[in-house]
């Protein structure tokens, strides 16, 4: 009897420590360290740094705020890097977040030849990134991964966009000045095929460096074409720089126009209404659009001092969805994370009704604007005539006409 008794208190005591140990074990299998990490990776110092830079880094940390700051129970963090436009520091900065740094999901990813190479890297390790500043089709098209998904905008939405929009209204002569690298390339035919889909002809094109000083040899080339429209297939300061030495050469004056086709708020704001002045553009979000617009805007302003951009309104998006996505899967694992991310709507400010494709891309309206005079804007940040709106279905491709293996 003496030794049952004691059997009895040893298996007693056994589960006892196993009840105890259930809790540890289960938020083991939630959240895998403890902590759900998110990281930021753009550009903070370069041509893009308004475009998306600190800003995109703020709107994220608004997001896990508004989320809880925890998920599963464990807290959220936001680390962030400037990858400076390259590819080979951008993969290494994010094999370190992978390897030593236990970040679970990267996001924003600016410039489109960093995004493909993260994007491929996080294919290997089995992680999400969500691309919120990158244009490139490729990135849900043929080098689309399990694990990649595309957020505010794409080249695509662009060219249906500004490109058939100018076409439509007689602009139906091209030239173009093209950033070199996948961006502007991707950009540049995408915008060329709706041209001469709808009747229009591309007449040339000239390719500059990324981060450009001097435009004046390209710009003159552009000016010699006598295209009816000089395409910017180019972003952030190199746009800026191109608009603002096209003023100097008397392109608009001499009866060009100049289609801006991927231009921002931020743009806008740092070269004045003055230069940039009746030029239509497509965006993804308008803070001055809407009640829901006006409200988040209002509380990004009180924090960062500026009204926010397309990427940087993406990029608190994206993150929340992210954030939804573990919740709902109760891990933070990829593969059921990966999925929860393709089977939730998209129910926020930025895209509302929006729903993600088999491929990665999130579906959602589009906008076309025309920045206005000096004359017609009430005051500070209200640069835009609300155009039209592009619904989701025709401003991206669909997964099947995407070109990615994964739908095929």
């Amino acid at each position: 009897m003496r030794n049952l008794a004691r059997a009895l208190a040893r298996t007693t005591a056994l589960a006892a420590g196993l009840l105890a140990a259930l809790p540890a074990a289960q938020a083991q299998s939630g959240a895998s360290d403890g902590v759900v990490k998110i990281g930021i990776l753009n550009d903070q110092s370069g041509v893009y740094a308004d475009f998306g830079g600190r800003g995109s880094v703020e709107a994220a940390r608004m997001a896990v705020e508004d989320f809880g700051g925890k998920v599963l129970g464990v807290p959220v963090q936001v680390v962030d890097a400037d990858h400076q436009n390259k590819p080979d520091i951008a993969s290494n900065i994010a094999r370190q977040w992978y390897d030593t740094d236990k970040v679970d999901s990267i996001m924003e990813l600016t410039t489109s030849s960093v995004a493909l190479a993260v994007q491929g890297l996080s294919r290997e390790k089995k992680k999400i990134t969500i691309v919120d500043g990158a244009a490139t089709t490729d990135l849900t098209g043929k080098q689309c991964t399990p694990y990649g998904f595309h957020w505010a905008y794409d080249t695509h939405a662009l060219a249906v966009g500004t490109g058939g929009s100018l076409v439509e209204n007689g602009g139906d002569t091209w030239f173009f000045l093209t950033a070199d690298y996948a961006f502007g390339t991707a950009l540049q035919n995408d915008t060329s095929k709706f041209v001469q889909a709808k009747g229009g002809k591309v007449l040339g094109g000239v390719r500059h460096p990324l981060s450009a000083q001097d435009f004046s040899s390209f710009l003159l080339q552009a000016q010699g074409s006598g295209a009816k429209i000089i395409g910017l297939a180019n972003a952030g300061l190199d746009t800026s720089n191109s608009i603002k030495q096209a003023a100097e050469f008397g392109i608009v004056q001499g009866g060009q126009r100049l289609a801006a086709l991927l231009f921002t708020l931020a743009e806008v704001h740092g070269i004045g209404l003055k230069a940039a002045q009746g030029i239509v553009l497509t965006e993804g979000f308008y803070w001055d659009l809407d009640d829901q617009n006006r409200a988040f805007a209002k509380r990004y302003m009180a924090r960062f001092g500026r009204m926010p951009s397309m990427i940087q309104a993406g990029t608190y998006s994206s993150v929340t969805h992210y954030l939804k996505a573990v919740q709902a899967a109760g891990t933070d694992e990829t593969e059921a994370v990966a999925r929860k991310m393709r089977e939730l709507p998209v129910d926020d400010f930025f895209g509302r009704g929006g729903k993600v494709q088999a491929n990665g891309r999130m579906v959602h309206e589009m906008y076309l604007f025309q920045v206005k005079s000096p004359a017609e804007s009430k005051g500070p940040w209200d640069y835009y005539k609300h155009l039209a709106t592009i619904p989701g279905d025709k401003a991206f491709l669909s997964a099947k006409d995407s070109g990615c293996p994964l739908t095929q």
